[in-house]
């Protein structure tokens, strides 16, 4: 998830501190439902069945809860959490109790070109929700890509709700970025007007 607005960036964050991620969560929790919408739009994209047993990579999952929509929209799924935090797991797996057997959390990052090797897989669909933009570096966003596509099933799809515009190049550089992976199809079905934020769908 994005760092919350009049705090320090990524890199200044203690992100393996207990403490500090309790702090940083009781913040960032309070815009939940404002991002529950969103997600759920995005969800709704995926051309698969509600009751499919899919398997889900969540990206930069932090608190869980974009894998908390997952399984709202697909009971029945399989997901792996990443995150480079080890006390964000500890909240996500709070939150995703319910669903503690189909869960499975992989601590790696993002930055590190071998985080791919260690999610499993192949996917049915991969996700991520404001967390991607955060790499800010332009290589490190699109070998991010290149690792996801490389990550899914043939037919595959990855759905992303992030802060794209802030890019240089903004939303197009993505689109380009993804496609130079080798996805056949992406698009941004859904801009906020005001903000960097969007909804952009890959297809393998």
């Amino acid at each position: 998830m994005e760092s919350p607005a009049g705090h320090p960036p990524m890199g200044e964050h203690d992100w393996h501190s207990a403490e500090y991620v309790a702090e940083w969560i009781a913040r960032d929790v309070t815009r939940d439902d404002e991002r529950r919408p969103l997600l759920a739009r995005m969800l709704a994209l995926a051309p698969f069945p509600p009751e499919a047993a899919l398997e889900v990579l969540d990206v930069g999952a932090g608190y869980g809860l974009v894998s908390a929509e997952v399984f709202r929209r697909f009971p029945n799924a399989r997901v792996t959490l990443q995150d480079f935090s080890a006390p964000m797991f500890e909240h996500a797996r709070a939150r995703l109790a319910a669903h503690a057997a189909k869960i499975r959390c992989v601590l790696a990052d993002l930055t590190d070109s071998t985080w791919s090797s260690r999610a499993g897989g192949p996917f049915d669909l991969v996700v991520s929700g404001l967390a991607i933009h955060n790499l800010r570096a332009q290589e490190a966003m699109s070998a991010v890509y290149r690792a996801i596509y490389g990550l899914l099933k043939p037919g595959g799809l990855f759905l992303d709700y992030d802060l794209l515009g802030l890019a240089p190049g903004g939303i197009d550089a993505h689109l380009q970025w993804l496609a130079q992976a080798g996805f056949r199809h992406c698009e941004t079905p859904w801009r906020h007007d005001q903000s960097p934020a969007a909804i952009l769908i890959a297809s393998k």
